[in-house]
C-alpha cells in the first residue's frame, strides 16, 4: 500500500525562485491528504502531476500566510471544475471566518460538501480516522496557535499463505477468522495454528509533521519512534537568538528533537531565504542526527 510524502513547498515566508511555502502531499494509498496550502500551492500539484480532485482532507497548521494562502484559490478550483466529493478542512477557528468572508466576497457559493473542523484541543487530538489511518493534532509553540501532525497507518490483517490454500481446503466462511488470527480446526479436528496458515502483516508507517514552532521536548512522546519526521528549520544554530525570537527552530534543534524521539528518518525544511547553500545547514543537523534529509520541492519519500 502507498504511503507517500511529496514537498510541495519547502522554503518559508517569502517565496523563491525555487522554494514555494509550505505545503506537504502525502499519499495514504491513493487518497491524498494536504498538509498546509501556502501560496501557489496549486500550482505546484499541477506541476507534480498529482491528481488533485483525490484530496479528501486538508490539514492547516496555523494561520500565518505561508502556510494557507493558497487555500481559497485551491478550494475555488475545485469548485470551478465541478467537484461534487465532500471535501473535510482542519483548521483553527478562526479560519471558517475568512473562508466564510471570502465566499460572500465573490458571491460563491461552493458546489460540493465543505466540512470544517475547528483545531483548538491543547492535547493530543484525534482528528479522524479511516480504515487505513489515524489522524492525530496536537500543539506545538509559535507566535498564534499552532499544530503538528501525526499521520499513522493501522495494523493490517495477517495474510493468508497462498500455499495453504493449495494444500489445505479452508471454508471461505472461515478466512476472515484466520486473518484476525484465529487458529483453524478441519472437519477431522486437525489444529492447524494460526502461524502455520498466515503470515504477518506490514509493520504500520508513520509521518509526523512539525512546523514553525520553538524547541519544544513536549512533543516527543507524540512523535517518537515516527518513520518519518519532518521538523521546521528555518535557521542554522549561528542564528539561534533569530530562531527563538521568530518563534522557529534551528537545524540542530530539528535533528536534537529526531535524536531524542528516536525517530527513523528527518527531514527539515521551512528554510530562511537567506540560505541558498543548504550543505551547512545539513551538515549541521547531520552532526546531532545522521539519518537527516534538507528537502526541495518536488521530493517524494516512500515510508
Amino acid at each position: 500500500m502507498t504511503f507517500s510524502v511529496t514537498i510541495l513547498g519547502s522554503g518559508s515566508a517569502i517565496p523563491t525562485l525555487k522554494r514555494n511555502p509550505s505545503a506537504h502531499l502525502l499519499n495514504v494509498n491513493e487518497r491524498l491528504l494536504l498538509i498546509d496550502c501556502a501560496e501557489g500551492t496549486q500550482i505546484q500539484i499541477r506541476k507534480y502531476r498529482i491528481h488533485f480532485q483525490r484530496i479528501t482532507h486538508i490539514l492547516i497548521s496555523h494561520l500565518h500566510g505561508d502556510h494557507y494562502y493558497g487555500l481559497m484559490g485551491l478550494l475555488t478550483s475545485f469548485h470551478l471544475l465541478g467537484r461534487k466529493d465532500e471535501l473535510h478542512l482542519y483548521g483553527p477557528p478562526l479560519l471558517q471566518e475568512i473562508i466564510d468572508t471570502q465566499l460572500q466576497a465573490s458571491g460563491t457559493t461552493l458546489i460540493y460538501p465543505l466540512h470544517f473542523h475547528s483545531l483548538t484541543s491543547e492535547n493530543y487530538e484525534l482528528l479522524f480516522e479511516n480504515e487505513k489511518v489515524t489522524v492525530h493534532a496536537f500543539p506545538v509553540i509559535h507566535s498564534v496557535p499552532t499544530f503538528g501532525f501525526l499521520f499513522r497507518e493501522k495494523r493490517q490483517q495477517r495474510k493468508i499463505r497462498k500455499e495453504v490454500l493449495e494444500n489445505v481446503k479452508i471454508p471461505f466462511s472461515i478466512m476472515p477468522k484466520l486473518k484476525r488470527g484465529e487458529d483453524y480446526t478441519d472437519p477431522s479436528g486437525k489444529v492447524y495454528r494460526n502461524a502455520e496458515l498466515t503470515t504477518d502483516p506490514p509493520t504500520p508507517r508513520s509521518y509526523a509533521y512539525c512546523t514553525d514552532t520553538l524547541y519544544d521536548e513536549k512533543i516527543i512522546p507524540y512523535i517518537h519512534g515516527c518513520d518519518l519526521l519532518y521538523h521546521e528549520a528555518t535557521f542554522m544554530q549561528d542564528k539561534l537568538q533569530d530562531a527563538k525570537d521568530k518563534m522557529h527552530s534551528t537545524a540542530m534543534e530539528a535533528a536534537t528533537i529526531a535524536k531524542k524521539a528516536q525517530v527513523r528518518k528527518l527531514i527539515i525544511g521551512h528554510f530562511s531565504a537567506r540560505y541558498e547553500d543548504m550543505e551547512p545547514m545539513l551538515l549541521e543537523a547531520r552532526s546531532v542526527f545522521p539519518e537527516t534529509y534538507v528537502v526541495e520541492d518536488g521530493d517524494s519519500f516512500q515510508i
